[in-house]
Formats: structure tokens, sequence, C-alpha cells
């Protein structure tokens, strides 16, 4: 039966069905229904992207939150057991090591097992693709589960293995905001762009940094510092609202499960305000980022070199590539024996965890001046309320327990950042610079109990701002970043050291990046990833290289004009992925780019508008409907090395042709980049000439090679 029509009151004249028409209240409904679709209009009209960039940034807080709580909650367990099982020292020995080896073990056989790639940082494979490189299965969902389950085994062993979230999370990020950028695109249906895929990454890279610190701020820099060489400005706003949408949830989740009041900030600490440091301080803080400077240039060419040693190593090497759980279970075993509180442990306060150790360490009170009278006794549990005191060890003063936490953690973190397990290591650096920091405050507290005068005016020192500075420096410096000087603002809720902090991360920067490739830097060298790097000392006769002294010459060209016997043999004796176009064999002026897939597919139909026993050239080939692309981007013999680097870093590009008049003459790849770059930063030895007889004079020409 059809349904009953008529017209509403005011209406157009369209008619309804009598069930709408009755309805109760349709002026009300309807400018409800107005309100609701301009709503809609307004919300769709700001960009869809927006959307998808705070589902990233919800997305990966919830995720962050959740690895935390179920890692504290088995770090707790693993502590029960420690204090419950008895006074046995064999038995406490076993629960402190097995529990790591078991867990480290399995993190890296269960990751290794699903794909290789999900071992490690992270962050120098994401420092490659954002460059434009793609790294294949790299972004592939199943990494995802495998650095998920992995990642929370690693940090379920606290403090005995002594690595962190942040790389390993950075790359979760990126692998989220890889996956939502298809979703969006099969949603809206539209094709893939490879500038739109970009934008989500580098909002994916900051998003991992801010989720996992709670500093929106820092971690969009950070990861522009790290991570990027060249940043747009519109991902810089896209990266900050992804952020602060993430940051903002995984603070939020904190109050909402009742271990926060309201929003704070990570670490509090207690600076004084109105005169938080002495003028005279400042030369001090500057020596602490000289410190810290020299101390990251040798750990990071340590590191790197033991890296090079164990891939060098014939019984370390095949261990590696044959058997990683059997490492790792190795290198497992050393660390948690070294960390055993009854043992060596109790000298480097093992027992506190990672978030124990940064809060004891930004604490205002000197220790040195709290512990001079009397020496307090080492307690047989932590105690919640002075956390300090596992750094005073009556057979230690607090300076040997210092000096030592920083001697056997140098190595220690080396050998933990060769495991194969996915893994981050900035927090462990963070705490290191840290303890730098808090042994230099120690001593200016005992040099200076009463403080330093300026002014008529005493103020104490606080050793823990200058394990702050430490931090702060000290993680810069290994990673060549400025954005940690803000980082430790935000962990602590606390900016009344700014200047001399950054003053301290600044000449940090300055003497390791003079020095040594970052942290990343190093293990995209020894990983030989596909990375351009940076050019360094610019001073020394960079800026007269041009492209004709590092081009490659051999060039192999197509010509319209060559005949199909030639085009074939040409396509067989070579492997490239494209060949340069050209008018004639003659002239080889530069028309064009093929592609050898189109050309391979082409020459394998033959046209049926070919008579009988015509010769085919390749301009047949090319007109039958073989496709060609043309060079919009070419590099003369004297383009300077510096622009073409850039144009590389800018436009994310694999392959230059180089012309002279128009004329192919050549092609730069990042082979020849890369190598024009090395013998900048290491130059080759001049070969030395034999000694000159008297009789002899030097040739009036010799200076010309130079």
């Amino acid at each position: 039966m059809e349904e009953l029509v008529g017209l509403r009151e005011g209406s157009s004249g369209k008619p309804v069905t009598l069930q709408e028409l009755w309805r109760p209240c349709p002026r009300i409904r309807r400018n409800i229904h107005g309100a609701l679709e301009w709503l809609k209009e307004r919300l769709f009209r700001v960009g869809e992207d927006w959307y998808f960039l705070m589902a990233l940034g919800v997305l990966m807080a919830l995720i962050s939150y959740a690895m935390n709580f179920a890692i504290g909650s088995v770090v707790r367990a693993h502590k029960w057991l420690y204090r419950e099982i008895g006074d046995s020292h064999l038995l406490r020995y076993l629960s402190w090591t097995v529990y790591p080896v078991a867990l480290l073990s399995f993190s890296s056989g269960f990751s290794q097992s699903i794909t290789p790639s999900s071992g490690g940082s992270g962050i120098p494979e994401v420092k490659t693709i954002l460059s434009g490189v793609i790294l294949e299965d790299y972004l592939d969902i199943k990494n995802f589960g495998a650095k998920v389950t992995g990642l929370s085994c690693t940090l379920a062993t606290g403090s005995t293995s002594f690595l962190g979230k942040l790389g390993p999370f950075v790359h979760l990020s990126v692998i989220t905001a890889a996956y939502l950028g298809r979703v969006r695109t099969k949603i809206i249906g539209e094709s893939e762009n490879k500038i739109k895929e970009m934008e989500m990454l580098a909002a994916g890279a900051a998003v991992g940094v801010a989720t996992v610190f709670a500093a929106p701020f820092s971690g969009v820099l950070f990861s522009i510092e790290v991570m990027s060489s060249h940043f747009s400005v519109w991902d810089y706003w896209r990266g900050f609202f992804a952020a602060t949408c993430g940051a903002f949830m995984f603070r939020l989740l904190a109050v909402f499960n009742s271990e926060q009041e309201t929003i704070t900030s990570i670490y509090k600490t207690s600076f004084r305000v109105d005169i938080p440091f002495d003028l005279p301080e400042i030369f001090f803080f500057v020596a602490l980022g000289a410190i810290c400077g020299v101390l990251s240039s040798w750990y990071n060419f340590c590191q790197r070199m033991f890296l090079i040693f164990l891939k060098a190593n014939g019984f370390t090497s095949k261990l590696l590539a044959t058997s990683k759980p059997l490492y790792t279970a190795l290198a497992a075993l050393i660390l948690a024996s070294v960390t055993y509180p009854p043992g060596v442990g109790r000298f480097m306060a093992s027992r506190l965890s990672m978030e124990e150790h940064l809060k004891t360490l930004f604490d205002n009170n000197s220790w040195a001046l709290m512990t001079k009278n009397s020496s307090p006794p080492w307690p047989a549990e932590p105690d919640p309320q002075n956390l300090w005191l596992e750094w005073c060890h009556p057979q230690f003063t607090v300076f040997g327990t210092l000096v030592f936490f920083l001697v056997m953690k140098f190595w220690m973190l080396i050998l933990a950042t060769t495991i194969p397990i996915p893994a981050g290591y900035f927090m462990p650096i963070f705490i290191y610079g840290a303890v730098i920091g808090r042994l230099l405050g120690e001593f200016l507290s005992v040099a200076f109990p009463e403080g330093i005068v300026a002014g008529g005016d005493v103020n104490p020192i606080m050793p823990g701002a200058y394990a702050l500075a430490g931090a702060a420096a000290f993680s810069g410096a290994v990673t060549h970043s400025i954005s940690t000087a803000l980082l430790a603002f935000e962990l602590t809720g606390q900016i009344v050291h700014a200047l001399p902090v950054l003053m301290a991360v600044l000449v940090a920067n300055a003497i390791t990046q003079s020095c040594q490739p970052s942290f990343y830097e190093g293990t995209i060298i020894v990983k030989k990833l596909p990375y351009l790097p940076w050019i360094r000392g610019r001073k020394i006769g960079s800026y007269p290289v041009t492209v004709e002294h590092f081009m490659n010459c051999t060039l192999t060209t197509l010509a319209k004009d060559m005949s199909l016997e030639e085009v074939i043999r040409v396509v067989l004796s070579t492997d490239v992925t494209q060949y340069p176009l050209v008018e004639t064999t003659e002239s080889q002026t530069l028309v064009g780019v093929v592609q050898r897939a189109h050309l391979v597919q082409a020459l394998q139909t033959e046209p049926s508008s070919w008579a009988p026993g015509q010769q085919p050239c390749l301009q047949d080939i090319l007109a039958s409907g073989c496709p060609t692309q043309p060079v919009t981007l070419q590099l003369s013999p004297e383009t300077s090395l510096h622009e073409t680097h850039n144009l590389f870093e800018l436009l994310n590009l694999q392959l230059l042709f180089v012309t002279s008049r128009g004329r192919a003459v050549g092609s730069v790849t990042w082979v020849e980049l890369k190598k024009a770059i090395s013998t900048l930063t290491n130059p080759p030895t001049p070969n030395r000439a034999p000694p000159l007889k008297q009789e002899e004079s030097p040739h009036p020409e010799g200076a010309e090679s130079e």
C-alpha cells in the first residue's frame, strides 16, 4: 500500500510522508537538522587531514599509556619476586638475572622472526625514509605487532638493560601514520600522493616523541632536528597539532587513572625561582657543556667502532646472523650480573628505575653536604621518601658512586645498543648526562658550601640544576640537537635555568658536531643506509667544487634514430631503470627519459602498422605508444656541490642528468654525491714526492696540482 503524502506548511511544495508530517515539533526538528548540516559543512571545510592527525595523536597516546601501564605491572611483579624470594644469594641472583635474560631473548627472537627491520631504535630508518628513500617492508603493519611486543618485553626488564622507548615508539607512530594515510586515501577516493604521504609521516615522527614525554613543543622540534634535513612550514603546523593532541591525551589518561590530580609535568622539580643561579655560575654551566661535548664525541666514536668491530669479527658476525637470541641472552646476562644489587650494582643505584634515577638526580639538596659529617647506612630496601640514599653507599662517597656509575654505564650502554631488540637509546644518554651534571654540581657545592658571592647576596648551589643542564647537553650533543634544552624544561615544568642550560647545550653541540657524526648518523653509516650526509667543513674548499668534478661521465643514452637492433643490445647489456632520450646520435640533445619497463614492453609488442621488411627505429617504437617523460630539472657542469646537495635534499631526488648547452654529458646520483662529500670530509693523502737534490730546483708549476 502506498504511503499517503502531504504538504508541510510553509514548505516549497515538496511532498513528504504523512508519518513525517504528523511528527511533533516539525519546526524545531527542521531547525536542528539545518544546524547539523551547517556544522557538518563547516567542520569538513577545515579539511579531513586534521581529523586523521587528531586520530593519530589520540591513538598513539592510548598505545603509549597502555604500554606504560602493562610494563609497570610487570616491573612491580619482578621487584616483589626479588624481595620475597628469601635471603639466599643464589636464588636472588637467579631471580635478578634470569628474568631479563628470558624477556630480552624472547623480545629478540619474536621480533626478528616476524621481520628483521623491527629491531633497533628505528630513528635512522625513519630519517632515511623522510629523505625520500623507500625502505621495503619497513612501514608494513606486521612491524607494528612485532615492535609493540618486543618493546614491551625490553622495557619490562627495567633498569637492568637500561633502555628506553623513544626510538621504537617513533617507528610505531610512523607506521600508524602511514596506515592512516592509506585509510584516508581510500575514504576520500583520491589517488596516492607522495607529498601527502610524507606529510603524514613527518607528523607521525613528531607524535612519537610527544606521546613518550608528553612534550609537544620539543617533540616537534626534536623530530625536525634529528629526522629531517629540510622541513616545510605546512608540516610544522600539522606536526604541532597532532603532537599536542597526543601529549594532551597522554597526560589526561594519567588524571583519569588517579595517578595525577591535574595535568602536570612528568618530573616535578622545586628549583628556586627568585634567584635560580648566580652570574658566576654561567662559567660552570659552559664548562659542563664542554665536558659533555668531549664525552659525547668519545661515546659516539666508541659506539660506532664497536658496531664495526662486531660486523668485522667472524665469531660475533656469525652469531648475530644465525643466533640473535643467543647473543641477546649473553649480553643480557652480562648486564644483569653487573647490576645485581648485592654485587657492584649497589655502587650504581641499580635498584632504582629510570624514572626514579631522574627524580633523584634533579633533587635540589647537596648529597655531599648532607653526608659530610655522617655516612647514612645503605637501606636493605629502597626508601620511597629517601631514594637519594641509593647513591650514598657507606663504602663509597657520593662522588665515588657517581664516578663509578659513569665508568660502568659508558661501556654498558654501548653493549646494550648492539642487542638486536626493539629499544630506545635516548633516555639512557639523558640520564647519563644528568649524572655528569650532578657530579659537577656536587663538587661545586662542596667547593662553595655557602654559595658563590655575587653582588653581596649568597645563594647555595643547586646540584639538581646542573643535572638538568647535563642531561640536556649530553643528550643534545649525542643526537646533534638543540631541542633537548626545551625537552628538559617541558619534562620538569620549570624554565628558570633556560639561559645556562641552553648555553651548555650549544657548547656541547659545537664540540661534538665538529668532531663526530651524531648517534643516529653513525648507525646509518654502519648499516649503510642510503642517506645523504651533510657537507661538513665548508670552509675547506667545498664551495669551488662543481658538478664536473664528481659527475658520472659514463652515460648510456638512447637516440631516436637508433635502429631496433641497437636498442635491444643496449637494453640487454644494461640494468638501469631509465634511459636518457636524446634527439640524434650525433647531437646528443637531451629531450626526455624513457623507463626501461615501458621500453621492454613496447619491444615485445610488434605494432601491426609496421610494413613487412621495414627497419624500424626507436622513433617508431615511441610513436607506437611507448610513453616518455620530460626532463624538468637538469644540472650544469658548473653547478656547485652545495646547490646540487640542496636540490637532492629539498626535492628528495635520486638522479639528475647533466647537460652542457643541451647536450647530455653525464649524470649525478647519491653515489657520486656521497663520494664527493666524503672526499671533502676525509681528503685522500697526497703522494709525497721524493726529496730534491741540492742542484735541482722545484718545478715552477708544482703548486698547480693543488
